[in-house]
């Protein structure tokens, strides 16, 4: 069976019925998630977000999740963390976690050996492999 392509992510909430958000963080994807995206996935649709919290618009979120304009909403992630929206808080369609989506065995093995492998570039005289300036 062929997947449909879609232009947009208007054209992808248009036709989903669970829209999962993985978007980086960044000035590109900042509320690439609003209530025109919220609008178009509809009273019955879920909302999911894994990626980053900042490409959320959290109040148009919160303001759908109220009003009905989609049934339900899961969030790993917050634009504030580890701070929750206080409108988030209060909603019965909504699930709060508190950012476990990399709590996984293999995850946090390979974040382990990243660290390993950046000591081993440091002591080695080599780029580091995750440098952060």
């Amino acid at each position: 069976m062929p997947y449909s392509y879609h232009s947009s992510i208007a054209h992808l909430a248009e036709a989903s019925d669970i829209l999962l958000c993985i978007l980086p963080g960044g000035e590109g994807t900042k509320n690439a998630i609003n209530a025109d995206i919220l609008k178009k996935l509809g009273p019955t649709g879920i909302f999911i977000n894994v990626g980053r919290g900042s490409s959320v618009d959290e109040v148009a979120l919160a303001s759908a999740l109220h009003a009905g304009g989609i049934f339900a909403a899961g969030l790993d992630v917050y634009a504030d963390e580890p701070n929750v929206p206080e409108e988030l808080l209060e909603l019965d369609n909504v699930v709060l976690l508190p950012h476990i989506g990399s709590a996984t065995v293999e995850t946090r093995r390979a974040m382990g050996q990243l660290v390993i492998d950046n000591l081993d570039a440091y002591f080695s005289g080599r780029p580091l492999i995750t440098e952060v300036s």
